[in-house]
């Protein structure tokens, strides 16, 4: 893409109604504008990188097994009732009416509606196991939505519901979720720690959330100092080995780490004082196991092969796909803007022209931005008429991991600069050599 040709509004002044920084670098850069409170436009570059988070997310619930769907964003009243949250859930659902008078509302949730699509079609154990998930746009009525996408009042989340015949299978699928995650979450250069939680109006008592540690998380955190260190790196995970993903929920898990809603003084201070810590942390995604709440209140039941009919057993896991966005900025940027890790970034790497205009230096560029693009990558060139401290500004604001500077002094050395955006060191090389630099770095990045 060539920047003169994109749509790309950043801001020159720091927005005045941003109090985090995920929030002013979202608006600076041109990522996203308000609609209302709590409610975004996502503009070109904010909506590639959100379509990235999301495309790891569905490679990652299919590679463990999970099968992709879509429900819709209204839904009825009836179904609540059915399962008694519809008074419950209280004024952060958004309740409406159609022109038939019918009670309806915007879905913060979609337990109701998949326990209906489930006990509609599937009535034998023969069927199960069965995980369904779908990535949707929610509303929840905050009352003070505030932080950016961080706590909005539209979000995009992804949704995942298991289904099974007994509780052993359905925590087997509970492991299954919380090792899917962990990988997710380290493709996207994030290290979300795992920790025991409060279910709240979903239910059950079997839940853990993920947080992201950042000064500007809502949650107080403690946690063991040691979990830091792990990591899940290139494990290959058979999904339907229960064992296996049992061997790292233990791993994960087997260390202090809860929310300030479920944090036991007396446990925390049995570890020893040097690993305790503190921290504030950004709720990325959950994981429940809640039995046969919905089940049972829905009659969800299925032929057990014994002659009898039995609730089936269900879970559910969600990720905010549009939080993570602001998540990962909180976790990765400096005092110039937002450092993409190379996972999720919208262009994989940024080429600046010094002189526009000069007929080698423009011809240089091509060529790097068509081997680039010949690669199936995707470079950013600024090919403004603009001084260089600009077209600098403006990469370091949008944070690309890689850029690539051209101008006619190198050019006559025979080399371009390429420097990394996370650690600020610059290298010059041929522009053949640079081209193929960036493309081991992104090699088997998938």
């Amino acid at each position: 893409m060539r920047l003169s040709r994109y749509f790309l509004p950043v801001l020159k002044e720091t927005p005045r109604e941003a109090q985090i920084v995920s929030h002013r670098y979202m608006l600076q850069a041109g990522m996203i504008k308000q609609a209302s409170a709590g409610i975004y436009s996502w503009l070109p570059l904010g909506f590639k990188v959100l379509r990235k988070i999301e495309e790891i997310v569905h490679q990652e619930q299919q590679r463990a097994g999970h099968i992709p769907m879509l429900m819709p964003t209204l839904q009825s009243a009836d179904l609540w009732r059915e399962s008694g949250r519809y008074d419950a859930y209280g004024p952060e659902m958004l309740r409406i009416r159609d022109r038939q008078d019918r009670d309806m509302l915007y879905g913060p949730t979609n337990e109701e509606m998949i326990t209906d699509i489930f006990r509609s079609y599937v009535t034998s154990y023969k069927d199960l196991p069965l995980t369904l998930y779908h990535i949707q746009w929610k509303f929840r009525d905050e009352m003070r939505p505030r932080f950016g996408v961080m706590r909005g009042r539209e979000f995009l989340m992804k949704d995942g519901y298991n289904f099974d015949l007994t509780k052993e299978d359905a925590l087997h699928a509970y492991n299954r979720h919380l090792v899917s995650y962990l990988r997710t979450y380290e493709r996207m250069g994030l290290q979300a720690i795992p920790m025991r939680a409060d279910s709240g109006p979903i239910g059950g008592d079997d839940t853990h959330e993920f947080l992201v540690l950042a000064e500007t998380g809502e949650s107080e955190v403690f946690y063991d100092g040691e979990i830091t260190d792990l990591k899940f790196g290139d494990r290959a995970i058979d999904f339907d080995d229960h064992a296996a993903c049992a061997a790292v929920l233990e791993e994960f898990t087997s260390r202090y780490a809860r929310t300030d809603e479920t944090h036991d003084e007396a446990l925390f201070n049995q570890i020893p004082e040097e690993r305790r810590r503190t921290a504030r942390g950004i709720e990325v995604g959950q994981i429940f196991y809640f039995g046969t709440k919905y089940s049972d209140a829905m009659g969800a039941l299925v032929d057990d092969g014994k002659g009898g009919k039995v609730p089936v057993h269900m879970g559910s896991h969600g990720i905010g796909v549009s939080r993570l966005l602001g998540a990962i900025i909180e976790a990765s940027h400096d005092d110039k803007g937002i450092i993409w890790p190379e996972g999720v970034t919208p262009f994989h790497c940024g080429i600046v022209n010094l002189k526009q205009g000069d007929a080698e230096a423009d011809a240089a560029c091509e060529a790097i931005y068509d081997s680039l693009t010949a690669l199936g990558l995707e470079p950013l060139y600024d090919d403004r008429d603009e001084r260089a401290g600009a077209k600098f500004g403006t990469m370091d604001m949008i944070g690309l991991p890689w850029r690539i500077t051209v101008g006619p002094r190198g050019l006559k050395n025979g080399v371009v600069e390429l420097t990394s955006r996370r650690t600020g060191e610059s290298e010059e090389l041929p522009p053949a050599d640079a081209v193929a630099r960036i493309a081991k770095i992104y090699q088997g990045i998938a």
